[in-house]
């Protein structure tokens, strides 16, 4: 039999060659310290878990979910945004529920990627930005993230005619994998870019909460006029050790949110809705809790920082 060229030519997924790589050598024995997938090892908390038992019990979320999510989860996303950025957001049209941000971005690229067309993407960057430009017949140029530039996308750099042909642009910090952080000054050039050039501004903002040091992590709806040309992708994932329980959202501009509850409607029934309320017992989460689970990274950060300067 022959597959299709977007399977044939599917570069191998680099966290699964790490998992692999790190399997064989657990099997010799050796004791392995992962740098592959950003995976908590911290448990779930409990009230997050104790929803999801509750949630389980209930008939009504033993049927099909909605596309868009439970009104009751997308109403909490939008005290979020408005309790931790100040950002009002209407849940009704301006938020949907993901499968764990992963499948939103990868899906995102149906929305607006045709064959032949182009997606800007950082480089280093997250694999799915790329993979589901190509997945939907697209190209990514790629504009390189430099540390002369504290590892901030430089908009200047990136050739006019690539821009005038743009349709998406991929932004995400804090960055995975530089650890790069973004003053809302570049949020706004990047909102000013991508209106000038009318591409979709697409921000990956799994990291919002997981920040050291005092630093509070902007989200790009902040930015004056950015609802008219963004969408924001959020994940519970790492903020409350969730990596299991796939409870992601996208907020932003409501034309660009239906057209990804349209998208979604016709591939998947949405998450399901018990995990839908344990991530409504998440963003409930005391600050208290999340203050101290980032205080056990930032003491693992402290000490393998000290480890690579002193080697």
């Amino acid at each position: 039999m022959k597959f299709a060229e977007r399977v044939e030519n599917l570069p191998p997924y680099l966290f699964v060659n790490i998992s692999r790589a790190i399997a064989a050598k657990k099997a010799q024995g050796i004791d392995v310290i992962s740098f592959g997938i950003g995976d908590p090892d911290m448990q779930t908390p409990a009230p997050v878990l104790d929803a999801l038992t509750k949630g389980s019990m209930k008939p009504e979320n033993h049927r099909y979910p909605e596309s868009e999510g439970l009104p009751e989860f997308r109403t909490r996303v939008a005290k979020f945004y408005k309790d931790r950025f100040g950002v009002n957001v209407n849940p009704e049209t301006e938020v949907i529920n993901l499968i764990g941000a992963k499948e939103g971005i990868a899906h995102t690229a149906l929305c607006f990627i045709d064959p032949g067309d182009i997606s800007i993407s950082p480089d280093p960057a997250y694999p799915v930005y790329e993979i589901g430009t190509m997945f939907a017949g697209g190209k990514t140029y790629f504009t390189t993230l430099s540390e002369q530039n504290k590892y901030l996308v430089d908009f200047t750099s990136i050739p006019t005619e690539i821009a005038k042909k743009a349709k998406t642009l991929w932004i995400n910090y804090p960055n995975n994998p530089t650890g790069a952080i973004a003053p809302i000054s570049f949020f706004e050039e990047a909102v000013h870019y991508c209106k000038e050039f009318d591409i979709a501004l697409l921000h990956d903002a799994a990291y919002t909460e997981v920040t050291y040091d005092g630093y509070v992590a902007p989200s790009i709806l902040q930015v004056e006029g950015a609802m008219d040309i963004a969408m924001e992708f959020h994940s519970l994932s790492k903020t409350a050790n969730m990596t299991g329980w796939r409870v992601g959202m996208a907020t932003g501009n409501p034309d660009m949110v239906n057209a990804l509850m349209r998208v979604k409607s016709n591939i998947d029934s949405g998450l399901s809705q018990a995990n839908q309320e344990m991530g409504i017992a998440a963003l409930d989460l005391p600050e208290k809790w999340l203050a101290e689970n980032n205080e056990v990274y930032r003491k693992r950060r402290d000490k393998v920082v000290s480890v690579l300067n002193r080697i």
